[in-house]
């Protein structure tokens, strides 16, 4: 009995813990009429949500993974942007929202990227479906290990465009997630600003080109996001929005049309906005102290962060300390990058909540001989 009440307590912190992070439709005021929504931080936490864990059909969100797919690859070197990308048959023919791609025609890599982004292009999808995997069915294959990886435990996919399939289905809170990690590709961000644009073929033919996400052009911070319907899925909408520092992501599925999937959107971005931020406590630029260098041509190198050490949390409610963990000195050659020790965040108990390296701005040379035998005649 004892124990079970250990048990017990222990349980009803961690919720304690969770449930303050997590808003419902009453708590934040929302009103939200699609199917599913989530509204989500840029490091996955949940702010809000309806539903969102429910299988259902996504339409072309499915493209988010597609693209995901798309970037691992060129990540990998499998592939890269300046690839030359031949359009089989089976990708011209197909239907929905196309640039018309001719058959048998050769595209840049970029270029079928940015169609997808821009203007959900199915044919896209499967010419490069094709040329990185071999076939459509052997790249979708490749989508479900990343799901797999990803931890979506409420997504399979039949096919990489999103069109309707019997046993292929997402939720809002797993797109939420495919989203924060296609977004962590810059490339991403180049194609997923553009409003409108011609698509030009090897023809010469052109093809125009307008956003599907509305929100781009129309709310304010907006930069990225996918669009999706069908029938069977209804309106969809994933996107992306940052103000200052504070990024977030939000997720409708089955909306009952158009303006309702954007403004249901904006609305969870207005919320986030108004009630959470990101608070930056050392950044690339920040003044750090030089470390000693043993043997080295300079007797001291600087230190930077490599990245930026930030909190995400409540307005107001953002209040941390930061901890520098460096070394006395280090021992010559010393590189530009070498990671030579890292900054904590700390919360009020002492607890991590993230971290970040700190590394060295600027090479130093160990010293050779004639460097230590100028140095002995120089103090005489």
């Amino acid at each position: 009995m004892k124990k079970f009440l250990v048990v017990l307590f222990a349980l009803s912190l961690l919720i304690a813990a969770i449930v303050p992070m997590t808003a419902c439709a009453e708590t934040s005021g929302l009103q939200i009429s699609a199917k599913e929504a989530v509204l989500m931080s840029e490091d996955g936490r949940v702010l809000f949500e309806h539903n969102a864990t429910e299988k259902r059909p996504i339409a072309s969100m499915t493209k988010i993974m597609t693209l995901l797919c798309t970037y691992d690859a060129i990540d990998s070197g499998k592939a890269s942007l300046d690839d030359d990308v031949v359009a089989s048959q089976r990708a011209a023919s197909m239907g929905g929202s196309q640039v018309f791609l001719d058959a048998n025609a050769t595209y840049k890599l970029n270029n079928l990227i940015k169609s997808i982004v821009v203007c959900s292009a199915n044919d896209s999808c499967v010419a490069v479906a094709e040329y990185l995997s071999g076939s459509v069915e052997a790249f979708v294959d490749a989508m479900n290990s990343k799901a797999k990886s990803l931890g979506l435990a409420a997504t399979h996919f039949e096919n990489c465009t999103g069109l309707p399939a019997v046993s292929q289905y997402s939720c809002a809170k797993d797109v939420g997630i495919m989203l924060s990690e296609l977004i962590k590709h810059p490339h991403y961000f180049t194609c997923a600003n553009v409003w409108m644009e011609d698509f030009v073929h090897p023809s010469g033919r052109i093809t125009g080109m307008t956003n599907t996400n509305k929100l781009i052009r129309f709310y304010d911070g907006c930069d990225g996001g996918k669009t999706g319907y069908t029938s069977e899925a209804q309106h969809c909408l994933a996107a992306t929005a940052k103000r200052g520092e504070t990024r977030v992501i939000a997720v409708v599925v089955g909306a009952s049309d158009s303006k309702t999937r954007f403004k249901e959107v904006s609305d969870m971005f207005n919320y986030a906005f108004a009630n959470y931020e990101s608070k930056v406590y050392l950044d690339r630029n920040s003044s750090l102290d030089k470390i000693a260098v043993q043997g080295g041509k300079e007797k001291s190198v600087e230190v930077q962060a490599e990245g930026k050490l930030l909190a995400f949390g409540k307005k107001g409610g953002v209040d941390f300390n930061v901890k520098v963990n460096l070394p006395e000195y280090v021992k010559a050659p010393v590189k530009s990058g070498d990671c030579l020790g890292n900054a904590v965040l700390l919360d009020k108990e002492g607890g991590v909540v993230s971290e970040v390296n700190l590394v060295a701005k600027t090479d130093v040379e160990a010293k050779t001989y004639w460097d230590y035998v100028k140095d002995i005649v120089c103090e005489h």
